[in-house]
């Protein structure tokens, strides 16, 4: 699991210049047995209107992209 947190946080430190640009960032909040990421948006990303389409289009593909063995990705704080 140690190596799993790792790569996650890779990806939102690749991730998170783009999201700092609009006065966003991004928080590891968990890892569930079943390879579900937790996520928490923060600052301008809590409140934007496109933070579901940054979630998917942005953040879960980055992570995916390093770690394929995440079932899902979501934002606490977001409906989902």
């Amino acid at each position: 699991m140690e190596t799993l947190k790792i790569k996650v946080e890779q990806a939102l430190e690749n991730i998170r210049p783009y999201l700092n640009t609009d006065g966003g960032d991004v928080r590891l909040h968990a890892i569930l047995e079943d390879g579900t990421v937790e996520l928490e948006l923060l600052g301008a990303c809590e409140s934007c209107s496109m933070s579901s389409m940054t979630m998917k289009a942005g953040i879960e593909e980055a992570i995916k992209r390093i770690a394929p063995e995440v079932s899902q990705v979501y934002a606490i704080n977001l409906p989902h």
